[in-house]
């Protein structure tokens, strides 16, 4: 038995739940389909997603086609839910875009496609709702080859689209017309085909055609369509047949060493950890100690329980192999991106841009902080990049958003799930500042202004656009007990949460050059006196002054995220247009024009995307269409946004370090 991990994917409203209802209904497992409208299909599990109508977290349900197990992975299609659909294609082995025939290729869609092709996953492409008023088939088909990929072929015709009797027809060997623009479409891609095709008068065999189709549809270089409907059925067989034939199933050697994906965590009745965990090699047996973690932050813990899933319900099992999806209990450190076993060769990547906005979540009774504070960080755990920021002072916490919509399922959830009320302050974009030079700061300790017995030394120098935060000794190692080394390593990655303008610094590398401790010291009758030895407090207090003085030295700028735009509207409103674009700081390219109509395509800062969309019906008579999509960070212009900071930055509260000389050294007269 082989094993095909399929995600479906969409443009929001598209079909992708009711495709997957229909899937399992034709497979067997369901003997009624699910309704979005009613909140009765199997993997829109939540109460907020079966009230809402849309998909808000990923899902696991499994089939059955001959002899391959089909692990269905229905995913969000909104686009504040994208971290959701980010994970799910770190673990799949093939993939089914859903597009509907009557809205045609959205936003959404190009962005998905985009990423599949980028990533080189097997991806057929469905034409949903074709029995809608409006369906279209051959214009859209022209539409997918304009706007998402040229290398596509529709694998059947319909008859009657835009009606309830629309029915969809797979072409076969018999039809010419199919054979031909198949031929042309896979000689593009095989050599020793074209040569065939072009030497021989008579057509190549069917058989070879639909095997070079099936080699070149798994290497991701073509992507056959099909046409149907998910609520009618139509045409549901026969992308079936393909996700059978043309889908490579998962591989893995299930003798190798453990190495798997964690894609998705919840927690059980009880609050216990579940690890929804793609194995790529290897086997995990139950009473395993399993190591898990990112980079250097490894963790382990005992399997104790093993599931996976079959037929629309999931079943424990002893153990679970290669190619496999499994839930695995027990592993209570756990987190979502987390690799398992001994090797991080699996760790997932970045495919779309993090969260560009945030908020400030207000609970309505202010005695419920420390309950909101546990519930974030529940929430959190099973989105990442929800990125919770607390400020000490305010008593605040800030979540990363990618929309309002995003806003509404968190306050929704915190009040079903934990009983929470809150309300969220104004969006705001989150920036981030990287280093414009050099800079370099030291302090010795127990030495005037510095109440510490520390002695630290940092320099921060920039690095190139995207490598994060690097950090280095310019000392040896062993000059200080490694308790003492990491407490200073941890406090600068926490420490450049914020920069000289509040927000997170990035593209740098920070090396320590000066380091100095007082060893551990006693009384005469052997009691440990911090006031006369060093500890990890007077490093992880110092760290934060000495590298604030160096970033202050190097200076900084401060990036704001820019989306990529296109718009399509009529030619005649893009005079009117331009100053509107001007007045939101976008930099439009040069126009388009065909005809009536007008595409342009630019940047625009992401905080006024918002702004754009909802003018954009008045000066388009309804008629403009905007896309957009992260793009890159610019510089800003002028007076950089700051950012409320937090007590944690204290070279900007100077009642900060007094507060921490009183504290830590007990010295009333520091300064």
């Amino acid at each position: 038995m082989h094993t095909l991990n399929l995600g479906i994917l969409a443009h929001v409203d598209a079909g992708k739940t009711s495709l997957t209802e229909r899937l399992l209904h034709t497979a067997g497992v369901i003997d009624e389909i699910g309704s979005v409208d009613d909140g009765s299909t199997q993997t829109d599990s939540l109460a907020l997603e079966r009230q809402r109508g849309i998909t808000i977290k990923s899902a696991v349900v499994s089939f059955t086609i001959d002899d391959i197990t089909v692990n269905l992975i229905d995913t969000p299609g909104h686009p504040d839910f994208i971290a959701e659909v980010e994970r799910v294609l770190n673990v799949l082995d093939g993939a089914v875009l859903v597009i509907s025939a009557v809205e045609g290729v959205q936003a959404q869609t190009r962005v998905l496609m985009r990423t599949l092709q980028r990533l080189r996953i097997p991806t057929l492409i469905f034409v949903n709702k074709v029995d809608r008023g409006g369906a279209q088939d051959e214009s859209l088909l022209r539409s997918i080859s304009e706007k998402l990929t040229p290398a596509v072929l529709a694998m059947g015709s319909v008859d009657g689209p835009g009606g309830r009797d629309a029915r969809c027809t797979p072409y076969t060997g018999a039809d010419a017309d199919f054979t031909d623009r198949l031929t042309e479409l896979l000689a593009d891609h095989d050599d020793a085909l074209l040569a065939a095709y072009v030497e021989h008068a008579a057509p190549l065999p069917y058989s070879r055609l639909r095997e070079a189709l099936s080699m070149q549809t798994g290497q991701a270089l073509v992507h056959p369509v099909f046409f149907g409907s998910a609520i009618t059925g139509a045409g549901v067989d026969a992308l079936i047949s393909g996700v059978r034939e043309l889908l490579p199933a998962g591989e893995g050697d299930a003798d190798g060493p453990v190495s798997g994906s964690v894609f998705k965590v919840e927690r059980g009745p009880g609050g216990e950890k579940i690890a929804y965990v793609r194995l790529f090699s290897g086997t995990v047996r139950t009473r395993d100690r399993l190591p898990f973690g990112r980079g250097e932050g490894r963790d382990e813990g005992k399997v104790t329980a093993i599931s996976v899933f079959d037929r629309g319900s999931h079943v424990r099992e002893a153990a679970v192999g290669a190619g496999r999806i499994a839930k695995l209990r027990g592993l209570g450190g756990i987190r979502v991106g987390d690799t398992v076993g001994e090797s991080d060769a699996t760790a997932p990547g970045r495919w779309f841009a993090p969260p560009t906005l945030e908020s400030v979540v207000v609970p309505c009774a202010p005695a419920s902080r420390g309950e909101l504070h546990f519930a974030l960080a529940q929430l959190a755990e099973q989105d990442p990049l929800i990125n919770l920021r607390q400020d000490d002072i305010r008593k605040e916490v800030s979540v990363s958003l990618y929309g309002e919509v995003q806003k509404e399922v968190i306050q929704a959830t915190l009040a079903d799930e934990f009983g929470i009320d809150v309300t969220f302050r104004k969006t705001t974009t989150i920036c981030l500042e990287r280093p414009n030079g050099s800079g370099a700061a030291y302090e010795v300790g127990d030495q005037d202004p510095n109440p510490f017995l520390a002695t630290i030394g940092l320099r921060i120098d920039p690095a190139p656009i995207g490598s994060g935060i690097e950090y280095r000794l310019e000392v040896e190692l062993g000059s200080m007990p490694f308790s003492l080394m990491r407490a200073v390593e941890e406090t600068v990655g926490v420490t450049l949460q914020q920069g000289i303008h509040g927000w997170q610094v990035t593209d740098c590398v920070v090396t320590m050059t000066h380091s100095g401790y007082w060893p551990r010291q006693s009384h005469s009758h052997a009691v440990f006196d911090k006031s006369m030895s060093s500890t990890a407090g007077d490093f992880r207090n110092l760290t934060p002054l000495v590298l604030m003085s160096a970033l202050k030295e190097a200076g900084t700028t401060v990036y704001e995220p820019m989306h990529r735009f296109r718009l399509e509207l009529p030619a005649d409103v893009l005079g009117p247009l331009l100053p509107v674009l001007a007045h939101l700081r976008a930099v439009p390219g040069t126009p388009a024009v065909q005809g009536t109509t007008c595409a342009l395509e630019g940047e625009i800062p992401a905080a006024r995307v918002h702004e754009l969309q909802q003018q954009l019906p008045a000066l388009t008579r309804g008629e403009g269409v905007l896309e957009s999509d992260f793009d890159r960070y610019r510089a800003v212009v002028g007076t950089p946004p700051d950012r409320p900071r937090t007590d944690r930055n204290p070279l900007n509260r100077k009642e900060y370090l007094l507060h921490t000389v009183r504290r830590i050294a007990g010295r009333e007269d520091a300064r």
